[in-house]
């Protein structure tokens, strides 16, 4: 008896940026397993390439990295109408790629802010008008998914009296939240969907190095009493994907286990 309910990706490519990592590859995973080719764009991991013929291998679909600066944007442009000649024709997007630095607000500096903007914000705006162009051109009304944070809402803790020293990292998320409602605005004459998912805490590779005291106290702060893994992200990324989502756009949805209950 076939399932009443199912998301297949078959015969779509799926562009996910920063795919190759963290809760990135979680998507890229999810996406192949679905059947969907996947294109991953990456900045300048040396084994990026490695790890998405894996994926490619382990799901039997076409997998290819890609590497690309997304903050340079005549670069982002011809990487995603490569994508779509090669892997195409592309029917969504996941704007994943994300960086932070931890530094009190005394000692942050126009190059931090930079780095943090170009990618979270420029990088993200970028690669989304890269991907609606190709869309407008041929007339598909495609889907993007913006990996935003519940720290577009909330300053994070590491104790009860001490913030996470990221002011731009929150500030950036909060402005790609505001980017992705400005987006499906324009958008949406086009058909084009543009939607945010904002995680909570996430075991990554990044937070496993983060000090065990502040990892516990974090996770204390969720109704869960945990940090989420990386592939508890992945099911309403693919919902927005589907066609199952068409009438949802312009929506900032939080997938942070009641963090923002309080």
């Amino acid at each position: 008896m076939s399932p009443s309910f199912s998301i297949s990706y078959a015969n779509q490519c799926i562009v996910i940026t920063g795919g190759n990592r963290g809760i990135g590859h979680a998507f890229s995973e999810a996406v192949a397993k679905a059947g969907g080719n996947i294109a991953v764009i990456y900045r300048s991991a040396p084994d990026a390439e490695k790890v998405v013929e894996e994926i490619g291998k382990k799901y039997n679909v076409k997998a290819k990295a890609y590497k690309c600066d997304v903050s340079n944007t005549a670069l982002t442009d011809e990487t995603m109408q490569k994508i779509d000649k090669e892997l195409g024709p592309i029917t969504g997007l996941i704007a994943n790629a994300g960086v932070s630095v931890v530094k009190p607000a005394f000692e942050l500096t126009q190059d931090d802010f930079n780095y943090v903007y170009n990618v979270n914000v420029f990088g993200v705006f970028n690669t989304a008008r890269a991907v609606a162009k190709v869309w407008k051109e041929r007339g598909h009304k495609g889907s993007i998914v913006i990996n935003s944070s519940m720290s577009s809402q909330i300053i994070n803790k590491v104790n009860n009296n001490s913030p996470l020293t990221q002011v731009f990292y929150n500030s950036s998320k909060a402005a790609v939240s505001n980017l992705t409602k400005g987006l499906a605005g324009e958008w949406a004459q086009y058909g084009i969907r543009v939607n945010a998912l904002s995680p909570g805490y996430v075991n990554t590779d990044q937070t496993a190095f983060m000090d065990k005291n502040i990892r516990d106290f974090q996770a204390s702060q969720v109704p869960m009493g945990r940090f989420a893994e990386p592939h508890e992200m992945t099911g309403l990324a693919l919902l927005l994907l589907s066609e199952h989502a068409s009438y949802m756009t312009g929506a900032e949805y939080f997938v942070d286990g009641g963090q923002l209950v309080y």
